[in-house]
């Protein structure tokens, strides 16, 4: 997946808002207010930043060359991929939808309740 497909998957996700906190090249992806994805570029290459359960996290850092720890976040729970052509592309989206889920887990169960009523 290359930088814009990525960008109109996002926004295809119910109830995403893009914000720009960090400047106007550093795309925020929330739900109810929270961050579930960041993507920008580096060197003229994407990068996307993702929540990750901390045990899946090594895990795809292992099988992926293009999965480094999350750039500016919490390590532990966050993932950086390169938007290089190496990760196939539904497991980018994967991610991007798993990241989703933990932020919406961590959401008040009424915000909560109303976002997994609508998505599934």
């Amino acid at each position: 997946m290359q930088f814009t497909e990525v960008r109109n998957y996002c926004l295809e996700l119910m109830d995403t808002e893009e914000d720009f906190p960090f400047g106007p090249d550093i795309y925020v992806y929330k739900v109810k207010g929270k961050i579930f994805a960041i993507l920008g570029t580096d060197h003229g290459e994407g990068r996307l930043n993702l929540k990750c359960d901390p045990d899946e996290a090594l895990a795809l850092r292992d099988l992926f060359p293009a999965i480094k720890p999350g750039y500016h976040m919490n390590k532990k729970h966050w993932n950086t991929v390169r938007l290089n052509g190496t990760v196939p592309e539904q497991e980018i989206k994967r991610q991007i939808d798993q990241s989703r889920r933990l932020v919406i887990q961590s959401l008040p169960k009424a915000q909560r309740h109303h976002l997994v009523l609508v998505n599934n």
